[in-house]
């Protein structure tokens, strides 16, 4: 029992895609910043509960996607790299399919009922930012997917939401503060999901995928990516100039540099898609350090 046990098990641990979910912790950490500068007095269990329906939110998505992926048969079409493609876990392991589904599934009932907790402790605010995130969840994969722009906007939108959903839980209501900071995940979130598409156009076109670069080709998309580069630093910058964040929050901005190295790369290498790779690698750290680094500075203020 132990033996058929571990040879599912495995696979579905394959189908969390761990190494990407250091990315919520970090959304999180930044909502939890804000909360913490806006001097509200609150239960730090909170936000260990906020980080548990993130992550369960993010693995939800994730394995959705790979069983959705796997049942379309877009993972035999796809030519796997470190950054996309999935993790190939249900393509050599096939009878985990029904257990990823059921994890899933599971995943984000778990992340509703964790959402529903924080509204009872009279964080209202987070209704509607609970149900966007949920649904996004649920359309993502053979929904969002088929319409460039919401193919665009979704993964980002969802991580900043991610965001603004922890400052809410923690602190039991809104703040501009938050919705300012989450500008920057929703911008490189959203370029961190635009720029790993570029080598699977062939594949996801023939599932009936219509993403940026199935739509508009490499090159245009290329200017997109540098273009959502540029307004998630453009946002922190405003929302600091205008004093909805403080002066420590432009510590985020140590990451400028790395993100206009991957962004001439993507615009000068956009349809050598073998040599994309170290856009890429910096796509992953620049979507992770920088929401690190803005709630690093807005904690020292």
């Amino acid at each position: 029992m132990n033996r058929r046990v571990s040879t599912v098990l495995a696979p579905v641990i394959g189908t969390l895609r761990a190494p990407f979910l250091v990315l919520t912790p970090a959304c999180v950490l930044l909502g939890i910043a804000t909360a913490a500068h806006a001097d509200r007095a609150f239960d730090f269990s909170h936000a260990w509960l906020a980080l548990l329906g993130a992550l369960s939110a993010h693995i939800s998505v994730n394995t959705f996607n790979e069983y959705l992926d796997f049942r379309s048969g877009l993972d035999a079409l796809t030519k796997r790299t470190p950054f996309s493609g999935g993790s190939g876990s249900l393509p050599a392991h096939p009878h985990a399919a029904p257990a990823t589904l059921t994890v899933a599934i599971a995943s984000l009932l778990l992340t509703a009922g964790i959402g529903v907790y924080f509204i009872s402790q009279q964080a209202m605010a987070l209704m509607p930012v609970g149900l966007l995130g949920l649904l996004l969840i649920v359309a993502y994969t053979d929904g969002l997917t088929r319409n460039p722009w919401t193919c665009l906007f979704a993964p980002g939108l969802g991580f900043g939401l991610m965001t603004l959903g922890t400052h809410i839980a923690v602190a039991g209501a809104y703040a501009p503060a938050a919705a300012a900071a989450a500008l920057v995940p929703f911008f490189q979130v959203g370029n961190l999901l635009l720029l790993n598409q570029f080598p699977d156009i062939e594949a996801d076109h023939s599932v009936g995928r219509r993403h940026l670069p199935i739509a508009l080709g490499r090159h245009a998309s290329a200017l997109v990516y540098a273009l959502g580069s540029a307004l998630a630093y453009a946002a922190l910058v405003g929302a600091v100039a205008a004093q909805v964040l403080p002066l420590g929050a432009l510590l985020g901005l140590l990451t400028l540099p790395l993100s206009a190295i991957a962004s001439l790369g993507v615009v000068r290498q956009a349809d050598r898609v073998d040599q994309l790779g170290g856009a890429m690698r910096l796509n992953v750290l620049v979507s992770v350090l920088t929401p690190v680094l803005m709630a690093v500075g807005l904690m020292l203020m």
